[in-house]
C-alpha cells in the first residue's frame, strides 16, 4: 500500500448508523459446498430480516463475480483474492450499520480467518451450511458437479480442490435434515440472543 494513503475518518460513526436503524450490524458468513443450500438459506434469512424491518443486504458468490470480481479465475490465488475483496466490502456494509448476509463456498479456513480478523468481536458470524458431498451432487442445481466429474471444470471444490470445514463456527446448519424455515429460525434466534436484533 502506498505511504501516501491515509484512512479518512468520517463524522458519523458505525454506532450512530446502528442507532438510527435500531439494531447492531454484523456479517452472517455462510460457507459450505456448492449445492449445500447457502444461497437459498441466505435469501430466506434476508426475507425474515426484511419482515422484521431490519436493514440487510446479500452478497452472493455468483452475483459478485458478475461485477466486482469479474476478472478473477477459480485458481487458489484468485479464490483468496475473491474472498479478500468480499471481506472488505462486507466490512464497509457492517460499518454502514447493516446486517450483511453472504453466500460463498470460501473453502479455505485461512481465508475465512483473515476475513474474521477484519471485524470487531461478535460481528463475524460464521454459518457452516453442512451438507454431505453426495447430497450436494444429487441436488447439483447448476450442473457443476457433473461438469467437474467429466473434467470440464477444473479445481472444483469437493472434487479436485479441498473444502476445509470450519472448526468452530458460530452456527452449523445441516441442510440435509433441516428445513429452510427451521434453519432460518435458528439463525434469527441467534441474532436475538446476541442482541444484534
Amino acid at each position: 500500500m502506498s505511504n501516501h494513503i491515509v484512512w479518512h475518518q468520517t463524522i458519523i460513526s458505525k454506532g450512530d448508523r446502528q442507532s438510527i436503524k435500531g439494531h447492531k450490524s454484523c456479517v452472517l458468513w455462510f460457507t459450505g459446498l456448492s449445492g449445500s443450500g447457502k444461497s437459498t438459506l441466505a435469501n430466506a434469512v434476508e426475507l425474515k430480516l426484511f419482515e422484521l424491518k431490519k436493514h440487510s443486504y446479500i452478497l452472493d458468490g455468483d452475483n459478485i463475480r458478475y461485477g466486482l470480481n469479474k476478472g478473477l479465475t477459480f485458481s487458489k490465488e484468485d479464490r483468496f483474492e475473491n474472498i479478500r475483496r468480499i471481506g472488505e466490502v462486507a466490512k464497509l456494509f457492517v460499518d454502514s450499520g447493516q446486517i450483511v448476509v453472504t453466500a460463498f463456498i470460501s473453502p479455505f479456513r485461512e481465508e475465512r480467518e483473515k476475513v474474521r480478523n477484519l471485524f470487531e468481536d461478535g460481528e463475524f458470524i460464521e454459518v457452516f451450511v453442512d451438507c454431505p458431498l453426495d447430497e450436494c451432487e444429487k441436488r447439483d442445481p447448476k450442473g457443476l458437479y457433473q461438469k467437474a466429474r467429466s473434467g470440464e471444470i477444473r479445481e472444483f471444490t469437493g472434487i479436485d480442490s479441498p473444502y476445509e470445514e470450519p472448526l468452530n463456527p458460530e452456527i452449523t446448519i445441516q441442510t440435509k435434515d433441516c428445513t429452510i424455515d427451521r434453519a432460518t429460525e435458528i439463525i434469527i434466534n441467534y441474532l436475538k440472543e446476541k442482541q444484534i436484533i
